[in-house]
Order: C-alpha cells, then structure tokens, then sequence
C-alpha cells in the first residue's frame, strides 16, 4: 500500500511540472506572437493618423506665403495707416472664413501685430508682440517657420504656420495662421484611438485620451524646461510637474507602459519631420496576455487529458477488479445495515410506545395529585348535600306522618334537587380522573370548559376563602381539542391562581376570555405574589415546584404546555397589571358561537 502510494505521489508531480512547464511554454510562445501582431496594428494605425496629421497642416501649408504676395498687406507693411488696417483686417478676416483657419495675422519686423483676422474680438491679436514665439524668429532668418503652443493671448492652443514677406530693401514683416488641429483630437476620442502627437520636447499636445494632454512623454531634460518657460509654449501650464506618459528618458519603437499602475498598454512612435514631432499610439495588453493565457489553459488541459488518458488505459483493469471487490463488499454491507436498522425501528417503536404510555402516567397523575389538593374541599362540598339530605326526609317523613301532602312534597323535591346537585359533581370529577389520551378532538365552546373547570375547582377556592369570577365575551370561540384535557389544563392553572392568591391574603381570581377570530385566549388573573425573575424560565420545567413536599408533582405546568402544543396552543405567563400573575393560554380559534349564560 505505501509503494503503491509513493508511486501516485510521483506520477502527479510529474505530471503537475510536465502541465504547467507546457502551459508556461504555450504562453511565452503566444505571448510573443500576439505582441508582434500587436506591433503590426501599432504601425498601421500610425501610418494611418501620421497621414490624418500631415493633410491636416498641408492643408494651410500655402496660405502664409500667398498672403505675402498680397499688394494690400505689402502696402500696410510699408507705410501702416489706420486706413490700411481696417482694410486688411477685413481681408484676413475674409480668408480665416474661406480658408477655415483659426486666425490669420501680420506681424511687423519688431514682432507686433498690426492686423488680425480676429481684430472684431476680445481676444484680437492686434497690438500685441509676438517676437519672443519661435515661429515669428524662424520665419525672419530662414523664410518660414513652424510651432505648436498655446496662445498666451486666447489661452487656445494651435499650430502657428508662418512665411516671411520681403519687400526691395528686406524683411517687411510675417504672415502668421493659426491652425486649430482639435478637429483631429474629436475624431481620434469618437473612435476610441488612443493616439497623440508630442512635440520635439516630448510634451504631449495633441491625444485622443484627455488624460495624456501636455503630459510628458518621458522624463523632460533641464534644457527642455527651460526652453518650455521661455518659449511661454504651454503658457499657464506647468507641464514639467505632470507625471511622464512613458517611463525612462527617451522612446523605444516599443514600449510597454502601466497607465495609472492599472491597465497595461503597448505604445509604438514614429518622428514626423521636419517638425520633429513625435507620433505615438497605443493599444491595450489585456487581449494579448488574455489570449496568452487561453492558449496556455488550454495547452496544459489539453496535455493533462493526455496523461489522464494514459493513466486510466493503465490503471481500468485494476479499477474493474475493485469495483467488483467493492460491490460484494457493498452488498454485505447493505444487508448489515438493513439488518441494523430494522433493529433501530423496533427499537424506536418500542420507546415511543414507552414514551407515551409514560406520558399519559404522567398526564394521569397530575389529575390526581390535583384532586388531591382539592380533596378536602370536596369532601365538604359532599357532605354538606348529604347533612341537607338527610334532614329533609326526616322532614319529609314527619310531614307523611302528619297527613301533610304538599309540605311533604316540597321537602322531596328539595331532597332531589341536593341529590342532583352531588351527582353533578362526582360527574365532573369522574370525568377530570378518567385517562384522556382516546378520547377525539372535537370542536369544544371555550366558555364551557372555562365553566366546568371553574365547577371543580370551587370547593378548593371556597375552602380557601378566594372568589372565582368569570368574564366571557359576548361570542363564545370554538376550539378544535379535547375538552377533558382542555379542562385539565384549566384547572391546573385554576388551583396555582387559587394558591397563590390565598398566600397573600387576597380574595379573588379572574378569569378572562378574548378573542380576535384567529385564536382565542384566556386568561388567568390572580392577585398572589407574582413569579420572582430568577426562577421564570423554570416554572414549566418538569418536576420544578416552589410547594412544600407532598404539596405537587411539579408537573401540572409542564403536562399543561404539553396538552396545548398537541393543539397548536401556548402558554404565557407576565405580570397582572394591579400584581401577581397572569397565565394566558392561546388556542387556534374555529368559528364563534354565542356565548352560553354563565353563573358568575
């Protein structure tokens, strides 16, 4: 057996390395040749944009060199009037509207401007100087100029395309056009590129993705910064401060680079020249590595199905020559445990035979230790009646002696009525003594049970000097139960409500009947000393009494919430409201009936 087990140990760490080496082996493999697929797209979509970008600034590329052949704005430069403005700012102002520029100016040699396709607007770039932007000193020394900034006086970015304007004896001055390129930046955002163009310093002025706007690209040098604040190229802007797009100083063809630590990114850059700018976009790892990952599940799936394979060719013969040493084990075992259980059945029968044969001894004997209590009380009840009797036929004979028929009579009649009175009692004790347990549940008037409990329990209450008062309510509810056992649990409750109200001296105990056309309840009011807190949870608990020996079983409670739960019922006992105690018992309440006329 431990041979036989050290050999499953190493066929599963063989095959657990020989798994995940495959998988691990299957991802790099389609790692790798997603990354160049990934690359593929980069380029292409590069291609794409840089063209977008390159048609974008071509498409203004003219317009400052042929402003410069314009004899209006040549006379301007050369004597500048007020006359000559007005007329030329409605000219550029004509060519912005038709051209679709952003703005179209003229700047002196000294680098003011003199007039301005805008010079109707708040924002005119008329009157201010631009000698400090490079595109106005590049377009002086060499003839055109190119550069990308926000402009310090709208606070809008663009590209500023210029061309210088000579006259016979130099420089006149420069023709400048803004270019809005945001159109590109809306059309790269709609189809969800994550695309960009940075200029020559890396900082990031055009993107598709408005997080990455005049970030840096990668780590900024101390010459580009200063540059940047001279140049006022990102005016109000502190781009140096902005956390680098890519990390390192300088770009590679292909990078990867983690977007706010979270998504993992593949970013491709090419250089347009001559502006020098540099073109980057990006597409995102997680199809590449999800689509790693899949093939490397299903490499090592695919080879642990294999070894699986192998492994049960070897081992089915051993597994069918266990399956049948199992099954007559099984089939031994099950006629063992058939065996056992029908034991346990017999057995359990038996004890809840037992159980409830106990139980009704119990039930039984609490009948009789009640009518133990109440015994004295009921041989007063008895021999009261029979005194009577007994006096009343000697009348009656002295009566018949004395020829007196209608006093005779009468003194019968009495006789029969106390008669009737004692064999109504022993009835209802009869009744109370016998064992319950057979006897059908039937639909049973509450008010009369109340009524006959409260019959038994009389004697016991006038022996004790406490009065029963009984309060039905008008429509008397019907329950479905036994009514020798419903008045059992009435009576019990009865003589603890006699008892404890005869403790302390009082006089009364009430009976309450309610009910809400769900249940029914009645209630028990005495006016004893009430249940102390620390023995509340035990008052029902069988064999648990606060009498002297001899006095009770300490069963009645417990025998009581017994015959109420076989009935769907409770018992509940709280505080009265003047002291003492009240004992309500709940009962699922039938149809209601009128309540019977009641002896108070």
């Amino acid at each position: 057996m431990a041979r036989q087990s050290r050999w499953r140990w190493r066929f599963a760490l063989v095959a657990a390395v020989l798994v995940v080496g495959l998988a691990a082996l299957a991802y790099m493999l389609a790692e790798d040749a997603g990354m160049d697929r990934l690359a593929g797209q980069l380029r292409d979509r590069l291609t794409l944009s840089q063209r977008a970008v390159e048609s974008e600034i071509e498409r203004f590329a003219y317009l400052p060199q042929v402003l410069g052949e314009d004899e209006r704005i040549l006379e301007l430069l050369a004597h500048p009037s007020t006359n000559r403005v007005r007329e030329v700012n409605l000219y550029l102002q004509t060519v912005a509207g038709h051209a679709q520029a952003d703005v179209v100016y003229i700047i002196d040699p000294s680098g003011l401007t003199l007039s301005s396709s805008n010079w109707s607007e708040p924002s005119s770039f008329v009157g201010h100087n631009y000698s400090f932007r490079p595109y106005f000193a590049d377009a002086l020394v060499t003839g055109r100029g190119a550069y990308y900034a926000v402009g310090v006086t709208t606070g809008v970015p663009g590209y500023f395309l210029s061309s210088r304007i000579d006259g016979p004896e130099g420089p006149l001055g420069v023709a400048v056009v803004k270019v809005d390129m945001s159109p590109l930046e809306r059309v790269w955002a709609e189809a969800g590129e994550m695309t960009g163009v940075a200029d020559a310093s890396g900082i990031v002025f055009l993107s598709g993705v408005p997080g990455w706007r005049y970030r840096p690209l990668h780590q900024l040098a101390d010459m580009d910064r200063a540059r940047i604040l001279a140049e006022r190229r990102y005016d109000g802007i502190d781009v140096a401060a902005r956390r680098p797009l890519v990390p390192g100083s300088a770009a590679a063809d292909l990078t990867r680079i983690f977007e706010d630590g979270a998504q993992g990114l593949a970013l491709s850059t090419i250089v347009i020249d001559p502006e020098g700018w540099h073109h980057f976009s990006a597409l995102p790892l997680a199809p590449v590595r999800e689509e790693a990952r899949l093939i490397a599940g299903i490499a090592g799936l695919l080879s642990l199905v294999c070894l699986l394979a192998g492994l049960y060719g070897f081992q089915r013969r051993q597994l069918t020559r266990f399956r049948l040493n199992q099954k007559a084990m099984l089939e031994e075992r099950v006629a063992e445990r058939t065996s056992a259980l029908g034991r346990e059945i017999e057995e359990r029968k038996r004890a809840e035979a037992e159980l409830r044969k106990t139980q009704d001894s119990l039930i039984h004997a609490a009948k009789l230790a009640a009518l133990g209590r109440m015994s004295a009380a009921i041989v007063h009840e008895v021999s009261q009646p029979l005194s009577a009797l007994d006096n009343t036929l000697a009348a009656a004979a002295l009566h018949a002696q004395r020829g007196d028929e209608p006093k005779s009579t009468a003194s019968i009649t009495t006789g029969r009525d106390l008669l009737k009175r004692m064999q109504r009692t022993i009835k209802h004790l009869k009744t109370f003594s016998s064992r319950a347990q057979a006897l059908p549940s039937d639909p049973i008037a509450l008010a009369q049970s109340v009524t006959e409990a409260i019959e038994i329990a009389a004697p016991r209450a006038r022996e004790r000097g406490v009065t029963l008062r009984f309060e039905p309510c008008e429509l008397s509810p019907l329950t479905a139960a036994n009514a020798v056992r419903i008045e059992q649990v009435f009576i019990n409750l009865l003589l603890n409500a006699i008892d404890a109200t005869a403790s302390m001296g009082n006089s009364q105990v009430l009976v309450r009947l309610q009910w809400d056309e769900t249940r029914a309840a009645v209630h028990f009011l005495d006016s004893g000393p009430g249940i102390p807190s620390e023995i509340a949870e035990q008052i029902i608990e069988p064999f648990f009494t606060t009498k002297a020996t001899g006095e009770g079983l300490g069963l009645g409670l417990s025998i009581s919430r017994a015959i109420l739960e076989d009935y769907g019922g409770s018992l509940v006992f709280s505080p009265a409201a003047g002291g003492g105690t009240c004992a309500t018992v709940w009962l699922p309440a039938a149809i209601a009936s009128r309540s019977l006329e009641l002896a108070r």
